[in-house]
């Protein structure tokens, strides 16, 4: 069956529905990471909380971040380079977890807040962009389906040009 995703031809419904898969496993991931925010305003806990089964939106969730900082003023130091910056911090402080350490033996907990704060940057700076995250992730994943053919791709841990 062919149609089109933004005037582009598919020549795979499995790819749209992967595609969809993949959008609600993050939305999924990211309400889960984000969720700590919430507890900071009830309103927002509750909007939360009454989704089906905890889930909320990409939209959501950066409304819920940015309403967080916004209460604090903290909007005056969210430029995009020291959000980007934070961002490396916080990814760093997540590797830090894993650092001397097998992958079992990482703290799962201290991950999910590390994750959380390197998710939360990211939706701070794609919100400063006015980016539609869902769009650049599909965006990407499309140049990487280009970069890396199945074909030639499957199974191996070879960077692009080495394929």
């Amino acid at each position: 069956m062919s149609t089109s995703l933004n005037n582009k031809p598919i020549k795979y419904s499995a790819k749209i529905a992967g595609r969809r898969l993949g959008l609600f496993l993050i939305e999924q991931y990211l309400c889960a990471s984000i969720s700590f925010y919430a507890l900071y305003s009830k309103a927002n806990l509750l909007t939360l909380q009454n989704k089906q089964h905890n889930m909320a939106t990409i939209e959501e969730l950066t409304e819920t971040i940015v309403k967080f900082r916004d209460e604090r003023d903290w909007a005056q130091f969210h430029n995009a380079k020291d959000l980007s910056l934070a961002l490396s911090i916080e990814a760093a402080e997540l590797n830090q977890l894993f650092l001397w350490k097998s992958p079992e033996e990482a703290n799962v907990e201290k991950i999910k807040e590390e994750l959380a704060d390197v998710l939360n940057y990211a939706l701070l700076i794609a919100n400063k962009y006015n980016f539609d995250v869902a769009q650049i992730i599909l965006d990407k994943i499309e140049k990487n389906a280009q970069k890396y053919p199945v074909e030639k791709a499957k199974g191996t841990a070879k960077k692009y040009n080495e394929l």
